[in-house]
């Protein structure tokens, strides 16, 4: 998607109400799920807790 394109979508999200702007999330939150390189990630969080790695310690 070139920069004019962009620059138009995100004219026309910010028009949206904010039901439509929901629907739009959650339309690219599927995509992204569809993703290869998601299901990947969540296969790899899965084995971890299957294994008993519950949480991640931040510091």
């Amino acid at each position: 998607m070139n920069a004019e394109a962009m620059l138009q979508l995100k004219q026309q999200l910010v028009r949206m109400s904010a039901k439509q702007r929901l629907e739009v999330s959650a339309f690219l939150h599927r995509l992204k799920q569809d993703s290869p390189a998601w299901k990947k990630e969540m296969y790899r969080r899965m084995a971890e807790m299957d294994a008993g790695k519950k949480f991640q310690l931040r510091r």
